[in-house]
């Protein structure tokens, strides 16, 4: 894919002639050494331990959803308004990223991500009304949201030779955090004395751990590999309007709305379906981590295979199909086939990833990349909001589940048209 970093070598060696006793300038082509090693390793680090930080705060919620509804006396409706409760949060504080990583520095946005993760994650089950624990899930929720939107930035600008691999690496991460506390939460629960306080409060130590690694990062300004040090020049916006004359854009934007869509319905509503379904509420946060689970190594492969293709539409058409069989069979025989269709459905999951893949391939430049990353998950998490809450409403006034799978089904269609879109083989700035 084309790298900007490698086409103003000049440039770069006439600032590091001006400027000779300047230790960054080490950092940039044409020096002795660029970042050391040690503190890209620390980047990969942080990476993964961030993404594995980005879905326990939902999954864990899903795995004890029944338990938390009764808990805090939501109906079926306030409980769609909680699963929609992710993708909101993403879409309004997700704009907030890139202005606070050019203020702040990415690494510094991202600790503070993770502290809030942690600080929501312990306060909102001992909060005690439902108000509360929507106010504490949206401040951890915040935490994710400036993450989410960071991560290919960081990938773009620190490995940029490596695109596909390290969003592999961190999307990979991802999938193995939400499957874990999928997988984990019920059990956990039952260990500490069934408390469903307890089996939600536990996921904020793994937050914690988490904000390690980017401590260190908070002051570093080392430049990245064949980058200048950032400045109000070379990071600065765009006008949005540029962006949204892309078609490209929009076709990603959509294309990642709707894959959230699924998957925050999925997230927040599949266990209940099971469960509803006559399947024990451990094996139903079982099928959900399987679910989950497909991505640890789908998540790995996919961004690799589809960083070599010039256009990702095949691979968007495959996922899509997995994703009907699977609401099809959900919807036909949600126990005898439990197990066929989580797997499906995990598959389909995975357009999640070739989406960050497709923000990194889609522009030329990191400033471009921060724009379109901002652009798609924004947009897209906006346009995913009504998703979860219609299946909440569905769900409570048709008493069944036939509608809410069916419209799942129904929003696999658009998803492949704006996926096929988003694949094509061209940039923002083609259509800027």
């Amino acid at each position: 894919m084309p790298d900007d970093e490698t086409q103003t070598p000049t440039l770069n060696r006439e600032a590091i002639a001006r400027t000779p006793h300047d230790t960054r300038a080490q950092s940039l082509p044409g020096a002795a050494e660029g970042p050391s090693p040690w503190l890209l390793r620390l980047i990969a680090v942080g990476l993964v331990l961030a993404a594995l930080n980005l879905r326990p705060a939902i999954t864990s919620l899903g795995a004890l959803l029944e338990e938390v509804r009764e808990g805090l006396h939501m109906s079926g409706s306030v409980a769609g308004v909680l699963t929609s409760v992710p993708p909101l949060c993403f879409a309004v504080f997700g704009v907030m990223a890139p202005r606070l990583a050019r203020r702040f520095g990415a690494g510094t946005v991202v600790c503070a991500g993770m502290a809030a993760i942690a600080a929501g994650l312990v306060v909102r089950p001992y909060i005690g009304s439902t108000a509360g624990f929507l106010a504490a899930s949206a401040l951890a929720l915040m935490g994710i949201a400036v993450s989410n939107i960071l991560m290919p930035v960081i990938v773009k600008r620190w490995f940029p030779d490596r695109v596909g691999t390290m969003t592999g690496l961190y999307s990979m991460a991802l999938a193995l955090g939400t499957a874990l506390a999928a997988a984990l939460t019920v059990p956990v629960t039952g260990a500490l004395g069934g408390n469903w306080q307890t089996g939600l409060v536990v996921w904020a130590v793994l937050a914690a751990v988490a904000v390690l690694p980017w401590i260190v990062l908070v002051r570093d300004r080392t430049p990245a590999p064949g980058q200048q040090a950032p400045t109000a020049a070379n990071t600065s916006e765009a006008p949005p309007l540029k962006i949204a004359r892309s078609r490209t854009a929009w076709g990603l934007a959509c294309f990642f709305g709707l894959q959230a869509t699924a998957a925050y319905i999925t997230m927040g509503w599949m266990p209940q379906i099971f469960r509803d379904a006559g399947v024990s509420a451990g094996t139903a946060g079982l099928l959900l981590a399987v679910t989950m689970a497909m991505g640890v190594p789908l998540a790995f492969v996919i961004p690799r295979v589809a960083s070599r293709l010039k256009s990702q539409g095949p691979i968007v058409v495959v996922l899509g199909l997995c994703g009907l069989i699977g609401y099809s069979g959900l919807y036909l025989a949600p126990a005898a086939g439990a197990w066929a269709w989580a797997v499906l459905l995990g598959v389909a999951n995975c357009a999640f990833p070739l989406a960050l893949t497709m923000i990194g391939m889609r522009a030329r430049s990191g400033a471009g990349v921060v724009r379109l990353s901002a652009f798609a998950q924004s947009t897209g998490y906006l346009l995913s909001i009504p998703g979860p809450l219609l299946v909440g409403v569905l769900y409570q006034h048709s008493g069944g589940w036939g509608l809410p799978i069916a419209l799942m089904a129904g929003l696999m269609i658009p998803q492949m048209v704006a996926g096929i879109l988003a694949g094509r083989d061209r940039t923002i700035e083609d259509e800027c």
